[in-house]
């Protein structure tokens, strides 16, 4: 069984893949799991934002849980799921279930629909967090949510729970979180953004990266080096990363959009269909993507 010293180094959030009609494609999602699993990678996370969480109906999400499960068990990585309901209630009984399924880990999404208060707030993490064993990521996304969570209100959590995790992806994250483990120092720290802080938030005491899965070998190369002490070599690559990222992060949509597109132009998955609404590339984005992929060797 996972503890939360466990969740640490690249665990991405895995794509979902869809047929050309819009339909769940389960032959290229099992083949984007195989293909993740010898990557390097030390988690996988699926039904997070990058998941296209939001778009896909009940039926759909327990067929790709069971196959996530299945199709990584016994492949050394970390499987966690996103809970991600508004409802406290139905958050609670999500976890159970995903905990009864076979998860290693859960990440929670904090309600944000209607703005409830922080006491409503802390009352949701709190029940998840008391429903299952198995080590929870909270999930602070407050440009996706909307909502904010102050370190004090985070290092409460941590006080309680020590089976929480957290991942920070304000933008920037790296104040905070050092804000956050002056309170908290005990707590892992994870962060999401695509990785654009992934170095500052490793040299600031964080465990790991939580980014997109179209090029998941190029952060596990950098936290290689990082975990080598090689902190130059893993600036240098980091550096040489950084000005795609940057651009594709400017919408959360255009990210999920280009990281599939990345996947099928690999030979990942069959079609870079996004759910509607989406985000349409350009053809000066498809020539950046094929350079991309150049660059990197990927």
């Amino acid at each position: 069984m996972y503890t939360s010293s466990d969740i640490c180094g690249v665990n991405p959030i895995a794509a979902l893949p869809f047929t050309a009609q819009g339909e769940p494609d389960y032959t290229s999602f099992s083949r984007l799991l195989e293909h993740l699993a010898a990557t390097g990678i030390q988690g996988l996370t699926l039904f997070g934002i990058a998941s296209e969480f939001p778009k896909l109906d009940d039926s759909e999400r327990l067929l790709l849980a069971d196959c996530f499960l299945s199709d990584l068990k016994g492949s050394g990585i970390f499987r966690a799921m996103s809970v991600t309901d508004h409802s406290t209630e139905v958050a609670v009984k999500r976890a159970r279930d995903y905990q009864k399924r076979g998860a290693d880990a859960l990440m929670l999404l904090p309600p944000f629909f209607l703005q409830p208060d922080a006491d409503a707030i802390s009352h949701h993490i709190f029940s998840v967090l008391e429903a299952v064993d198995i080590p929870v990521m909270v999930q602070y996304a407050p440009g996706e949510t909307g909502l904010a969570i102050t370190p004090e209100q985070l290092s409460e959590v941590a006080a309680r729970y020590p089976h929480a995790v957290f991942k920070i992806e304000c933008n920037p994250p790296v104040d905070y979180t050092r804000e956050f483990l002056k309170r908290a120092p005990q707590a892992s720290v994870l962060n999401g953004y695509a990785g654009l802080y992934m170095l500052e938030m490793l040299a600031a005491g964080g465990k790991g990266v939580m980014p997109g899965c179209s090029f998941s070998e190029v952060y596990v190369q950098i936290y290689r080096l990082w975990q080598a002490e090689k902190q130059h070599e893993a600036q240098e690559l980091h550096g040489k990363l950084l000005p795609w990222i940057r651009r594709w992060m400017t919408h959360c949509e255009y990210i999920i959009q280009v990281e599939k597109t990345i996947l099928h132009k690999r030979g990942i998955i069959a079609t870079d269909y996004c759910r509607h609404p989406g985000w349409t590339l350009t053809a000066e984005d498809h020539q950046m993507i094929d350079t991309f992929i150049t660059t990197f060797a990927l």
